[in-house]
């Protein structure tokens, strides 16, 4: 299938309109088959992955950009062909410095992403986490030190509220900087809330949405389906299940009506949101990989947004969501 392209905001990085996240390799994926789905995601057209410093865990944080890394240094144009966003701010240790978004620890980070990734520079920089205790002249003459040294294009933000995302670009516009291309945000049919005053932000500021968990820890991807086959949720799809049983149900019927997989539809419904670029996804093996790719070019007619809207109400719009 051909991939359809689109900006990362308002930058001229042009991003498939699905993301390949690589939290799985390593901790659940083993780096063999974590190289096929990456060499997979590459020839259908998905060009950017994303990871973070942290991924891997515990005592193996850092294991998830040395697979990537390995896999880049096998050469084929790997590395060219690949938009590689990864974050900083989780601590990489116990000592005190070694977290957040200090000028100290963004250098240091970014240094050590780049000898783990076998790479010398990063596309998109991304700040996992506010940080409120580090001030944004220090955060953004870090940032602009590293763009100035070529090991970093873009910077981009994940789990920002909408207003730190405006704290940050004028922050960056009284610099004469870029500042954020990109927000990383919790957001799926069953988490609209960044409806409220993230997307608007995002927009107003030209930042390109890049949903994580667009299924919502798999409550999206036909759980009720796989609960028939012997299969139960956890984690946050056993949690929402549990409360919210009748919109699942009604979901997917409304995607059997269809004749489309819950998840395609979901991830779908996510595309046709205004300032969504692209959603994260992130396949365990190369099958769930090949099995959510029809939902780049997937087109959901009124009535079944409108129908998602019903099962899934959004937050409404702020103000006027919580006042009068």
């Amino acid at each position: 299938m051909l991939m359809d392209y689109t900006q990362l905001g308002r930058s001229g990085l042009r991003v498939g309109k699905l993301i390949l996240g690589t939290m799985n390799f390593g901790p659940v994926t083993p780096e063999d088959e974590a190289w096929t789905i990456a060499d997979l995601a590459l020839e259908r057209g998905i060009n950017a992955f994303d990871t973070a410093n942290t991924y891997g865990w515990g005592q193996n944080k850092g294991w998830t950009e040395e697979i990537l890394g390995r896999w880049f240094a096998t050469g084929g144009g790997r590395r060219e062909r690949v938009v590689l966003a990864t974050k900083v701010y989780g601590a990489m240790s116990d000592w005190p410095n070694d977290g957040r978004l200090s000028a100290r620890n963004i250098r240091h980070a970014c240094e050590a992403s780049l000898r783990r990734l076998q790479t010398d520079y990063v596309d998109v920089y991304q700040m996992h986490h506010v940080d409120r205790d580090s001030p944004w002249e220090e955060i953004w003459q870090a940032m602009e030190t590293l763009v100035v040294q070529g090991k970093v294009l873009y910077v981009g933000s994940s789990n920002f509220a909408g207003w730190h995302i405006a704290q940050a670009q004028e922050a960056a516009r009284s610099r004469h900087f870029q500042g954020l291309v990109s927000e990383q945000a919790l957001y799926n049919l069953a988490a609209r809330s960044a409806e409220l005053e993230v997307l608007p932000a995002a927009r107003a500021y030209g930042l390109g949405v890049i949903p994580w968990s667009p299924l919502h820890g798999g409550a999206l991807g036909g759980l009720l389906a796989k609960e028939h086959r012997g299969r139960s949720a956890g984690g946050r799809a056993a949690d929402y299940l549990a409360g919210h049983r009748d919109r699942v149900e009604g979901f997917e019927a409304l995607c059997g009506k269809l004749g489309e997989e819950p998840a395609n539809v979901a991830l779908a419904w996510l595309l046709h949101q205004d300032g969504v670029t692209a959603p994260i996804i992130g396949p365990r093996t190369p099958a769930q990989l090949e099995s959510v790719l029809p939902a780049a070019t997937l087109a959901l007619d009124e009535s079944t947004l409108e129908r998602l809207d019903e099962l899934f109400p959004g937050p409404g719009t702020a103000p006027e969501a919580y006042a009068w």
